[in-house]
C-alpha cells in the first residue's frame, strides 16, 4: 500500500466506513477542529491535554467550489477544483476534487474522502481528495 503523503492529516483506516478518515482534534469544551494541533482551541483557548486527537469520518456537504485554471506551481496540474466542505463531524475544510474537474458538480452535494496515487520523489504516495458520493462513494 502506498503511504499517505501527509499522514498527519489523514489515515487510510480508523473507522468501519471505508473511505480515508481525517485526523482532527476535539477540545474538552466539545469544539471539533481539523487538522489536529496543540496550539489551543479556537473556541475557548484551552491547550495541551484539553485537546485530543479524533478521527473524522471524511464525509460532508459541498458548500462552495472554484475551478483553478492558472496556478503558480506545477502541482497540482491545472485545471483543478478547490472545494469548501462542511464535514458531518463539524469543521468546514478546503480540499481538492477528484476528478480534478467535474462539470456536473453542485453546491449541496454529499462528498466523501478518497485518495489519488501519485509518484513523488521516487516513491508512490497517496494524496487526499474528495469526490461526489454519487460517483462511487460509500
Amino acid at each position: 500500500m502506498n503511504e499517505p503523503v501527509k499522514s498527519r492529516l489523514f489515515a487510510m483506516d480508523g473507522t468501519s466506513a471505508g473511505p480515508p478518515v481525517l485526523v482532527g482534534g476535539r477540545c474538552a469544551c466539545g469544539y471539533v477542529f481539523f487538522p489536529m494541533q496543540t496550539y489551543g482551541c479556537e473556541k475557548c483557548g484551552r491547550h495541551g491535554d484539553a485537546l485530543t486527537m479524533v478521527y473524522l469520518s471524511g464525509r460532508g456537504m459541498l458548500r462552495a467550489f472554484s475551478q483553478v485554471h492558472l496556478h503558480a506551481r506545477p502541482h497540482p496540474q491545472v485545471p483543478f477544483t478547490v472545494l469548501s466542505i462542511a464535514l458531518d463531524d463539524g469543521p468546514l475544510i478546503r480540499a481538492l476534487l477528484e476528478p480534478p474537474v467535474d462539470p456536473d458538480l453542485c453546491v449541496g452535494e454529499p462528498m466523501v474522502t478518497t485518495t489519488v496515487q501519485q509518484r513523488h520523489e521516487g516513491r508512490d504516495i497517496a494524496t487526499l481528495r474528495f469526490k461526489r458520493v454519487n460517483d462511487g462513494g460509500h
